[in-house]
């Protein structure tokens, strides 16, 4: 089932116009795209098209030697080993946190910059973002609105219920 293709649970952006890619993104036997057998996307360099391949077939090749989980790219399995290791290489140079993921160290410099809080009534913990502040506050209220349909548990994240 894993090499099975998966043509209705993913859609591709197919470019309808004519790529003009530079000499640099051309290969030694002078290609300039590779097109996906499945869906028709165009790629410039041939491991993207493997790696866009495995939307189609499942494949994920990288696996997490401390849990097994599964992934079709590298990267995504380095970040993910992070969450066993603890590792947050991205440090803020504003104020010294590290964050494990640079797109975190992103979004967390937008603080910085906004200078607009909003802060949580009960402990003063402080927020950019309204949606972050309601899921805060719901270890203050124990309010839990997402549940189980198989066996009724509570949840008070949307995340936590997709992975139980």
């Amino acid at each position: 089932m894993e090499n099975e293709l998966f043509r209705s649970e993913v859609e591709c952006k197919r470019e309808s116009e004519e790529i003009d890619f530079s000499d640099e993104e051309k290969n030694e036997k002078g290609k300039t795209s590779y097109d996906c057998d499945i869906c028709g996307k165009l790629f410039s360099r041939k491991a993207k098209l493997v790696i866009h391949e495995r939307t189609h077939t499942g494949e994920k090749p990288y696996h997490c030697d401390i849990c097994g989980k599964s992934f079709a790219q590298k990267g995504n399995l380095t970040t993910h080993q992070r969450i066993h290791t603890g590792g947050k290489p991205y440090r803020s140079d504003i104020c010294g946190k590290s964050l494990s993921q640079d797109s975190d160290l992103t979004r967390h410099k937008q603080i910085h910059s906004r200078g607009k809080y909003l802060y949580c009534d009960i402990c003063g913990k402080s927020f950019l973002r309204k949606d972050n502040l309601v899921i805060h506050q719901r270890i203050h209220t124990g309010e839990k609105p997402y549940h189980c349909d198989i066996c009724g548990k509570l949840f008070a994240q949307k995340g936590n219920l997709t992975a139980h």
